[in-house]
């Protein structure tokens, strides 16, 4: 055992041996990830440098960093091995159906089977599991009837409070933004996850592409290692928290004060 460690240890000083470790933490353990837009806010705040959980769903298929390649380019797929499926709720990073090349992290608010509707901003789910469940799980008061079926109201404010939405922006003289405001009832298909950013009236998602195949998605936020603000200030606060740390009501608070300061005249959509 000590002739292995003591080989091991040569090997992992060498010029090969460290490419081949970070690669392989890269590929398969966790990879660095920084937050260029305001989609998710207030859970998560441009400058925000986080490490991704690779493993959370499966394996997804390694690519080189900053070129994106794959290490298999004879293939089209993007996943090695399968593993868990994203849960209603985790915010998730996936490679943008629309550009492979390029991540997306939002949350995931339908599984394959939901049903959605969003009307005057209010986003409408019906649980696949059906109306028995959705009647042992939620109040009385986010329920509604619609078209023959039971329908949850918001059903993410209440559990995650960094979701919000901008008052500023209105029905009138957005038509280009017509799915923030109003969209008919849809079914997500199988192997697809419908994807919503926190900031719900400043994201490109699920509303306007559609819904995310499994195989895109690469992990999910492990923690934040660093947080800078549009000051080059450090965020002291957030590094080491992961996202369920910064959903407590303090860091809310904090980036609900940043959001408020460096939005007030921000109608743009990203």
């Amino acid at each position: 055992m000590k002739e292995i460690l003591s080989k091991f240890y040569r090997f992992s000083n060498s010029w090969t041996g460290t490419i081949i470790i970070v690669l392989f933490v890269i590929f398969f353990i966790a990879q660095a990830f920084r937050i260029p837009s305001g989609s998710m806010k207030d859970s998560l705040l441009i400058g925000d440098h986080l490490f991704a959980k690779k493993f959370a769903y499966g394996i997804s298929m390694p690519h080189i960093p900053f070129i994106e390649q794959s290490i298999m380019p004879w293939s089209d797929s993007l996943r090695l091995m399968d593993g868990d499926k994203p849960e209603r709720g985790d915010i998730v990073i996936f490679r943008y159906p629309g550009n492979v090349k390029q991540h997306f992290v939002k949350r995931c608010i339908a599984l394959p089977g939901d049903e959605l509707f969003v009307s005057d901003k209010n986003l409408f789910l019906h649980h696949n599991e059906g109306d028995a469940w959705i009647k042992e799980n939620f109040e009385d008061s986010q329920i509604i009837a619609f078209a023959g079926k039971l329908w949850v109201k918001n059903p993410y404010m209440a559990l995650h409070p960094g979701i919000h939405h901008d008052d500023k922006i209105i029905n009138q003289g957005y038509e280009q933004m017509m799915p923030l405001f109003n969209m008919p009832p849809i079914k997500v298909d199988a192997d697809n996850y419908f994807m919503m950013g926190d900031n719900r009236d400043h994201s490109n998602d699920s509303r306007f592409w559609g819904a995310v195949p499994y195989e895109n998605i690469e992990g999910t936020p492990w923690f934040i290692y660093f947080s800078v603000d549009e000051n080059w200030e450090i965020r002291w606060d957030r590094m080491g928290k992961t996202p369920t740390d910064l959903e407590a009501p303090y860091h809310l608070d904090l980036a609900r004060e940043e959001r408020l300061k460096i939005d007030k005249d921000d109608h743009g959509i990203y």
